[in-house]
């Protein structure tokens, strides 16, 4: 067992976020253990409490408790060379400072108490040093946008919480939202799923519409518009989030009327169209982000059951959309 240590943070690490800087350092610590030293304040910045997603700053102090040395953990997972072929097949674009990914479905982001395999386990196979800039849902399939290193981590960062980074998200709806577009806002807050509509996952965790006030709501806004539609059984929706709230999209879309085809925790009474895949239609499809030597547009092609989907109903071709600051 190591001794109180304290670390300044160099202008390397200025940006990165605490939970994930101390991942890189102590990578024999488990992402469970992080958690507890961060909620019972063993593990602080400045000699206060920290929460995981604090960005560090350059000069400031984080003061880290005797841990375990790393022959008393069990050893971090290889990253064998299918690993590598299995990440390398995900890359849709690089360049000296960005990786994005075409994130398949249900290949989580990050890991949990039950999940051993997930993309932030993978990143070492890109490169030393790469790190996640946003995430996604498990089950959401599309672009994901990795760092390869804390300094294009931290302006990346900056552009998606100054919103100058523009997400837009094809889905297929069970139905037709209504109104056809728009924009849809409001407060949510977590909250569990119940019996209704004969939902098995009954008293699950989800994300539901509150007021404002509620404790833990914060505000979420979504601006939609219709592609496509198949007469009344389903939408071609393209979705730009202007928060990124857990589950918006899919709390939005329920809300509509007209719930993301597939989607086990945010439904409606409506049966699922025949045919269809029970997968989550929802894809990541293109990012725009300004970068240090101009703007990056990213595109990632669908997921099969998407393809297949749009095949079924008779969606094809380009959208033509309106002009989103129209929808405000």
């Amino acid at each position: 067992m190591s001794g109180v240590q304290t670390c300044i943070i160099d202008e390397t690490d200025a940006g990165s976020r605490l939970d994930r800087w101390f991942k890189r350092k102590f990578p024999h610590i488990p992402h469970g253990r992080v958690e507890k030293l961060l909620r019972t304040g063993q593990l602080r910045v400045d000699g206060k409490r920290a929460k995981g997603a604090l960005r560090l700053e350059t000069g400031q102090t984080v003061r880290i408790p005797p841990l375990p040395e790393p022959g008393d953990t069990k050893p971090k997972a290889r990253i064998s060379e299918e690993d590598v072929r299995f990440m390398r097949d995900l890359v849709i674009f690089e360049d000296q400072d960005l990786i994005a990914l075409n994130k398949p479905f249900g290949l989580a982001v990050q890991g949990g108490s039950k999940t051993t395999r997930h993309l932030d386990g993978l990143l070492p196979a890109l490169g030393e040093g790469c790190r996640l800039v946003h995430r996604l849902d498990r089950d959401t399939t599309g672009v994901l946008l990795v760092a390869k290193s804390a300094k294009a981590a931290a302006w990346a960062g900056k552009a998606f919480q100054s919103r100058r980074a523009e997400k837009i998200y094809w889905g297929v709806t069970n139905g037709v939202p209504k109104p056809t577009a728009g924009e849809i806002k409001g407060y949510m807050a977590k909250g569990r799923t119940d019996n209704s509509f004969g939902n098995k996952n009954a008293n699950r965790e989800i994300m539901q519409a509150v007021r404002h006030g509620t404790d833990g709501a914060k505000h979420a806004r979504t601006l939609y518009q219709l592609a496509q539609t198949a007469g009344q059984k389903a939408a071609w929706v393209v979705m730009q989030p202007l928060t990124g709230r857990t589950h918006q999209l899919r709390l939005h879309m329920q809300l509509l009327g007209a719930p993301i085809a597939g989607d086990p925790k945010y439904m409606t009474d409506r049966p699922l169209p025949g045919g269809l895949d029970k997968k989550l239609h929802l894809h990541a499809r293109s990012l725009s982000i300004p970068g240090p030597n101009g703007d990056i547009f990213i595109e990632a092609k669908m997921p099969t059951h998407m393809q297949n989907a749009f095949m079924q109903f008779g969606f094809e071709g380009q959208p033509e959309l309106d002009d989103w600051d129209e929808l405000k």
